[in-house]
């Protein structure tokens, strides 16, 4: 009966349990109505500002559970205060948060309840403000913002990357994406995407910066998606960085590493945020590493093995093409005498790289191998014990092939730690470099455009283009170079020389014989093949010195017109242009008699006392006969080797012109009493053809037979000069 009782019991009991349950509930939605009009009445003077608090906004996240409230404070309250109050009227629900100092709050409702939440910034009871929020029991749900997006623009596109909150990610299935350019009024276009999937907007103009924003598409759990901030997409970097200058130089204090030094220009001037240095090995090996800076400059310690290094600008969107540069391998020492490496081949597929004992400091190496023009392969080992490593060359890598050049680098890794590569950038050094070939060959090409110069009787020197290594298929010892003399093939003469020469004398040959000659290369396999065949020809005997003599002469030419030369000028000049005859030379002047001295000096002298105002006297031609007795008498016909006296010296002799004696005996009329009118300023000599016979008549009868045979030469003109009373030449005549 217990039992039963017991089981009567237990529906009541839930029942009960159920009444005070609603009965407590409405005792306090009625305690909590109350309280709601006491504090609607407390805030009656708030109101609605655009400088305060505003865009209050509930919604539920995942579950009405997870209902909260959001706002954003006023702009002129420095210390800010919220309260919040929750009315769902149907219910009679009404709920106050107080004393809230951050801009959200979580909230309890009933969810198929219309709410009302309104939220009261109270920094202070003059300056109050509100905001206030309705919404629908079918609208709690909402999606989104995403809490990430990332873009990525390339070629006129962009890519969009969104991630979503943990609550909203089971319930978002598409977002849309809308775009338009920097400060432009209106939105371009709208893309819907897949919630997992990249989402591509195409068409845009590479140069331009645009504005983006993003939402879930709405759905039963996603009733409200609102649209993200606003992103700004920066325009795409489309040029690449011009490399500058490349300097590659070796460290003062570091044997086996080099310092590159790259700088770079970038066009696109702010519109990046920096550049993005990329290094790495030729060889493939790993790691590739990223160097970013903000200048145009980097400076890397590298080994000498070969290195590509890319350089781009960047920014949060995209990066512009790169800049590449292979910085070629450098080796250390030349071909097959480098004494710091060894290379003994065992086959095509094994090979043995020896190296000093001074090394075994060094545990981690790396050897790198490669044929002339191709990509190097490498192996990296640990070796603490021997000075040697035989490398196995593996599947992956290409077998040795005969007649075909290899080089190998042995690189020292000082980190014990790991052998492998962990950056590029100053992790390893360059110990050695050498060549080796698998097998050699003979040479397939012989020399080239062979010549020959400074020809001798018995001599002559050879020039030629050396092999190109390609084509040496092994190391080149030398050259040989067959000669003989035409037509007498059968005696050849070899002359063997060093692979670094080009040129050779040929000594001991027969004077004026013709020589044909073939040049070919050598290497430990043998001789290659020969050159095509040349002629040349010694000079005769005697010949030899020809252009010794004409050099000779030319520089004795060019010596004498540098000592003589100005002589021959000043020599040349007067038998070309001939001075204005003077007349104490003049075979006129010296045939006049003496008779005819005295007056004619008598008249120049009267001229220049009078006259030395004018600064020139001329005697002019006139065709009057002139008395015999108005002449100065010349010297006789014995005095004719030599010129007067007073014509010979110098005028500086005696001041005035004339000696005081010559002037005291002159007659005294002269010239000025003759018929002679000075109309020109030149006469001819037909004056004193016409006064030589007067002249002459004064004489002795003796002087006509003289007079007859006296034949004076008519002169073009005569001319006389004076300058002043005190002139540097008193007396110039010119005839």
């Amino acid at each position: 009966m217990v039992g039963r009782e017991a089981q009567i019991s237990r529906p009541h009991t839930l029942i009960l349990g159920l009444i005070l349950t609603y009965h407590t509930t409405l005792t306090s939605c009625v305690q909590e109505s109350s309280a709601c009009k006491n504090l609607t009445s407390q805030y009656q003077h708030c109101r609605i500002h655009p400088a305060g608090v505003h865009d209050l906004d509930c919604f539920a996240k995942g579950s009405t559970q997870n209902m909260k409230c959001v706002w954003k404070p006023g702009k002129h309250t420095a210390q800010k205060t919220y309260t919040l109050l929750i009315q769902q009227r149907r219910r009679n629900y009404c709920k106050l948060y107080s004393n809230i100092t951050q801009g959200y709050e979580k909230i309890t409702i009933f969810s198929s309840e219309n709410l009302t939440a309104e939220i009261f910034e109270t920094s202070d009871s003059a300056n109050c403000t509100k905001a206030v929020f309705r919404g629908s029991a079918n609208k709690w749900m909402r999606c989104g913002p995403p809490y990430n997006v990332s873009f990525w623009r390339h070629a006129g596109k962009l890519d969009v990357s969104v991630s979503w909150l943990k609550d909203d990610r089971n319930f978002i299935t598409k977002y849309s994406v809308q775009y338009k350019t920097l400060n432009s009024q209106s939105w371009n276009k709208t893309v819907q995407c897949q919630k997992e999937k990249t989402c591509t907007v195409g068409d845009l103009n590479s140069s331009l910066v645009y504005n983006v924003q993003i939402q879930c598409v709405t759905n039963k759990k996603c009733s409200q998606c609102p649209w993200s901030q606003t992103y700004i997409v920066p325009s795409e970097l489309t040029s690449r960085p011009v490399l500058d200058l490349v300097e590659d130089s070796n460290l003062a204090s570091e044997d086996g590493r080099r310092l590159l030094f790259l700088s770079w220009t970038f066009s696109a001037k702010g519109a990046f945020d920096g550049y993005s240095v990329t290094v790495a090995k030729a060889s493939g090996e790993a790691p590739c590493e990223q160097i970013n800076t903000t200048k145009p400059e980097v400076r890397l310690v590298l080994s000498y093995s070969a290195f590509h290094v890319g350089i781009r600008a960047y920014n949060n969107v995209s990066r512009s093409p790169a800049v590449n540069k292979t910085i070629p391998q450098r080796r250390r020492g030349s071909g097959a005498g480098d004494t710091r490496l060894n290379v003994t081949v065992h086959s095509n597929k094994s090979f043995t790289v020896h190296w000093r004992d001074s090394l075994k400091r060094y545990v981690c190496y790396c050897v790198e191998w490669n044929k002339r023009g191709h990509k190097a392969f490498y192996k990296s080992f640990f070796e603490n014990e021997k000075n040697y490593k035989t490398i196995s060359i593996s599947a992956e890598h290409e077998p040795l092939e005969p007649y075909e050049r290899y080089t190998v680098a042995l690189h020292t890794r000082p980190d014990k730690d790991t052998c492998n590569l962990k950056r590029v950038n100053n992790s390893e050094a360059t110990y050695g470099s050498t060549r080796f070939y698998f097998m050699q060959g003979t040479p397939v090409r012989a020399p080239a455009n062979i010549s020959s110069y400074n020809m001798t009787a018995e001599s002559a020197v050879l020039e030629w283009s050396s092999i190109a290594e390609e084509d040496t298929r092994g190391f080149l010892l030398g050259y040989t170079i067959h000669y003989t003399e035409y037509g007498h093939s059968t005696t050849e003469t070899n002359v063997t020389v060093g692979p670094e020469m080009n040129h050779y004398t040929l000594d001991n040959l027969k004077s004026g014989t013709i020589y044909e000659l073939q040049i070919s290369g050598f290497t430990q396999a043998g001789e290659g093949v020969r050159s095509t065949s040349y002629r040349l020809k010694t000079n005769q005997q005697g010949d030899s010195n020809s252009s010794v003599v004409s050099i000779i002469i030319i520089f004795a030419v060019v010596v004498t017109v540098l000592l003589f030369g100005p002589t021959i000028i000043k020599r040349t000049k007067v038998v070309v242009w001939p001075s204005i005859p003077n007349p104490v030379n003049s075979n006129a002047m010296k045939q006049m008699e003496g008779t005819c001295e005295l007056e004619l000096l008598e008249s120049i002298n009267t001229l220049k006392v009078e006259e030395w105002d004018t600064d020139s006297l001329q005697i002019i031609e006139k065709e009057t006969v002139i008395p015999a007795d108005s002449l100065p008498r010349l010297h006789s016909s014995e005095d004719e080797g030599s010129a007067p006296d007073w014509l010979q010296k110098d005028p500086e002799d005696a001041p005035g012109g004339v000696p005081p004696d010559a002037v005291s005996e002159l007659p005294q009329g002269g010239f000025q009493s003759s018929a002679f009118t000075y109309t020109s300023e030149y006469t001819t000599m037909e004056m004193f053809n016409q006064m030589m016979p007067q002249c002459v008549q004064a004489n002795t009868d003796g002087m006509e037979a003289e007079r007859s045979d006296l034949t004076v030469g008519k002169l073009d003109y005569i001319r006389q000069f004076s300058s002043s009373p005190t002139m540097d030449s008193e007396l110039s005549t010119f005839l």
